[in-house]
């Protein structure tokens, strides 16, 4: 198991390595002349902010000063997105870069052919070597040495013998528009990665949008029909996302009076000591039928039992594989699957054993691939996050590997499943087709 790991370990290195590599090789060597300053600085900006990524993963992992952590993870984080999408945007100037070049081709061979088009025509220069001709034997009949050639041939025998070897121009030529072309495309692909980066990381500073999505339940009764609970999930308050952003997602649940609030796992990154004060406005939230929470894997990096009873002062109330009865349905939570490493796993039987079948039946679970136990347990309903929606594409294609439902509404058997994308972000602050949310969830009742 060791030697696998080491392997796959050399294999991701390798992989990095590489692409690291090609990415310098695109934007600094490639659209250089030569070896020189350019080409170091760049060398320098790859390394350093791999540096930094990785210093800001393991200091947050490794609990470091906080202080430590804020330093390292804006630039850290913020150029883990920004290699992706330069890589990305290389490799698709790769599809360019030919096209680019062709274009080039073409206007410099039009522009070679033009002059040719536009000289004197063909009978001028004929007359005038006749002319020569005629004067020449003129000279030769007349016993006079013969005249100097015609000023017209000594431009041309210049003209014919270029000041340097043609193989050497050529190469000149083809050496500048391979520079541009690389200037063209790197400056594109550049641009592009930035400009993705800088509105992703926008999005997420603004805070999440309000989505609203009605949910038919069979069992629901005609009293309880357009009841609303607001489903938050993955907010990730830590080293960049703080206090403001806690007060910027409660301002938005809250504009939305609801009657439940429903916070789905992944609240924080960080301790309750440096992430306490984050945490506060969380006091704020209001609704109708009070405010509930579920832990999620990142609960167990942070110390979950010290957030669970910080939350509970809050005055959220944890539901660690719980159940507790709303006037028209079951409110059921249970812990994530990370809880299992220090013995406190999700507990389907303690938290839905011995309900009233009768009752529909709503479960907060942080993540989504424990649709499959809900399903066997009866649940209606069952709200969900962690995917993120898979926050920075592509990334949603490799959720959808690793989960059944990457964001939105979908059923199994009986069962609905809600994916909220999140209101906040992991890792870097950006999002890139995976807009954040905050879900109001409208219950329908069937008997409506």
């Amino acid at each position: 198991m060791v030697i696998v790991f080491a392997l796959l370990a050399l294999t991701v290195l390798g992989v990095l390595v590489a692409a690291n590599r090609y990415l310098w090789q695109r934007l600094f060597r490639d659209t250089t002349r030569g070896p020189g300053r350019a080409r170091r600085a760049g060398a320098l900006v790859i390394a350093g902010g791999w540096t930094l990524a990785v210093g800001a993963l393991v200091a947050e992992r490794a609990g470091a000063p906080f202080w430590l952590q804020r330093t390292l993870a804006w630039p850290g984080f913020l150029w883990l997105a920004l290699s992706i999408y330069l890589l990305i945007a290389v490799l698709a100037g790769e599809a360019v870069r030919p096209l680019l070049r062709r274009f080039l081709d073409r206007r410099a061979d039009a522009a070679v052919a033009a002059p040719r088009r536009e000289t004197v025509p063909a009978t001028a220069p004929q007359a005038d070597t006749r002319r020569a001709d005629t004067a020449q034997a003129g000279t030769h009949r007349a016993g006079l040495p013969d005249s100097p050639a015609p000023a017209t041939s000594a431009v041309t025998a210049v003209s014919a013998t270029p000041a340097g070897s043609p193989g050497s121009d050529e190469a000149s030529v083809g050496l500048s528009r391979r520079l541009l072309v690389s200037r063209v495309v790197g400056g594109a692909a550049a641009a592009a990665a930035v400009g993705t980066v800088g509105y992703g990381t926008y999005g997420v500073l603004r805070g999440p949008r309000v989505k609203r999505v009605t949910v038919p339940l069979a069992k629901l009764p005609r009293a309880a029909h357009g009841y609303r609970i607001a489903v938050v999930s993955d907010i990730h308050l830590g080293p960049i996302l703080g206090r403001g952003f806690a007060r910027t997602v409660v301002d938005t649940i809250n504009s939305t009076q609801p009657d439940l609030i429903a916070v789905v796992g992944d609240l924080v990154d960080g301790s309750v000591k440096d992430l306490g004060p984050a945490a506060a406005p969380l006091a704020q939230l209001r609704a109708r039928h009070g405010s509930f929470f579920v832990t999620g894997n990142h609960e167990y990096f942070s110390g979950a039992a010290q957030w669970v009873a910080e939350v509970r002062r809050l005055g959220l109330h944890p539901l660690e594989n719980a159940r507790t009865e709303m006037p028209y349905f079951d409110l059921a939570g249970v812990n994530d699957l990370r809880g299992e490493s220090e013995g406190q796993g999700p507990d389907f039987a303690k938290a839905l054993d011995d309900r009233d079948p009768a009752r529909a039946c709503v479960l907060m679970a942080h993540q989504p691939v424990q649709i499959h136990q809900a399903v066997e347990y009866g649940v209606d309903l069952q709200l969900s996050g962690h995917t993120h929606g898979g926050q920075l594409w592509p990334g949603n294609f490799i959720a959808a590997e690793a989960n059944p439902t990457v964001a939105g509404l979908e059923r199994y058997g009986d069962t609905q499943l809600y994916v909220s994308r999140g209101a906040g972000a992991w890792g870097p602050p950006t999002r890139v087709g995976a807009p954040s949310d905050i879900t109001v969830i409208e219950l329908a009742s069937k008997q409506a």
